[in-house]
């Protein structure tokens, strides 16, 4: 009995210190922790640390028994390490593309220096154009070369020097290989989580408690794609029945507008009274009013050309 008690005690005392590790090591690659890893070879404390993890994975003696919070923190472990490779992989790209672009850099800088140096017929029209590439503190530099008209000058030998150790910092990437090197270094230590513990993970059952948490994520991821369709149905159906009421609105209104002309032309029919036809349209349609009319087109042909300007005969 006592035997029983001291073996449970020994296993829960590893369980914690495995727990432990495993929390060491995801803040030695965390990215937003002070103290991370640097030099995965150097660092036997990191190593030691995996193997630790590593070793309780492997020789656990029966695995289907195996503690859930151990293999849920071995895994979120393995995930993390995953994603953080995944980011440092595109930082890198990022640094390669910048480190291409600082090179392409020194070259046009060389050559747009060399041609304010030897006033080129071209010079002027290249240092407007260096404007929209390189900073205002480097067009400043090269108009002082430009203005210069002794080479011997320090303000000249300066701006020289000055250039020079810009063009020399855009091809070296100093500061770029550092940090490339410090990502690479982190991305092996990551790797290193991957080779040795994802393996080793491996051999583990999933623990029953996993598969019904995953259970359980599927039915409410699921029931989240339920709810999104139906919501999205309610939509269209909303959309549908609001185009048919407004179609039937109209077609309401339309039936209402034709009885309302019907009930006015029959008003009409019946209201109507013949009436005389005015002055005015007696006058219209009488041989006076013909004689009006030629009587005005003549006034119009005579009338207007004295208000044309000189040379109106040529339009006649």
């Amino acid at each position: 009995m006592s035997r029983s008690g001291i073996v449970n005690v020994r296993m829960v005392i590893t369980e914690e210190k495995i727990l432990s590790n495993i929390d060491k090591i995801q803040k030695l690659i965390n990215p937003k922790s002070k103290k991370q890893i640097v030099q995965l070879e150097e660092d036997t404390y990191f190593k030691d640390l995996i193997e630790s993890v590593k070793t309780y994975l492997l020789e656990y003696p029966k695995k289907k028994n195996f503690p859930s919070s151990v293999y849920k923190s071995a895994y979120s472990l393995v995930e993390f390490a995953t994603n953080q490779f995944e980011e440092n992989t595109k930082r890198i790209e990022t640094l390669i593309r910048q480190r291409e672009k600082n090179i392409a850099l020194a070259g046009d800088l060389k050559e747009v220096l060399e041609a304010v140096k030897e006033k080129t017929p071209d010079w002027k029209e290249r240092l407007k154009q260096a404007e929209a590439t390189f900073p205002e503190d480097i067009i400043d530099i090269l108009k002082v070369v430009a203005k210069s008209k002794d080479d011997l000058s320090e303000d000249y030998e300066s701006a020289i020097k000055l250039l020079n150790a810009r063009i020399n910092n855009l091809e070296s990437n100093l500061h770029i290989e550092i940090d490339m090197e410090r990502i690479e270094d982190r991305s092996k230590a990551l790797s290193y989580i991957g080779i040795e513990i994802a393996d080793a993970l491996r051999t583990i059952p999933t623990p029953l408690e996993e598969i019904k948490d995953d259970i359980e994520q599927q039915k409410v991821q699921e029931q989240q794609v339920v709810a999104q369709v139906q919501q999205k149905e309610k939509v269209v159906v909303d959309t549908k029945q609001q185009e048919q009421t407004q179609t039937q609105k109209q077609v309401e209104r339309q039936q209402q507008l034709d009885q309302i002309q019907a009930e006015q032309q029959q008003y009409e029919l019946e209201t109507r009274v013949e009436v005389k036809p005015s002055l005015w349209e007696r006058i219209k349609n009488s041989k006076i009013a013909r004689a009006i009319s030629y009587i005005m087109k003549i006034r119009v042909v005579i009338d207007v050309p004295n208000a044309l300007p000189e040379g109106r005969g040529e339009n006649y």
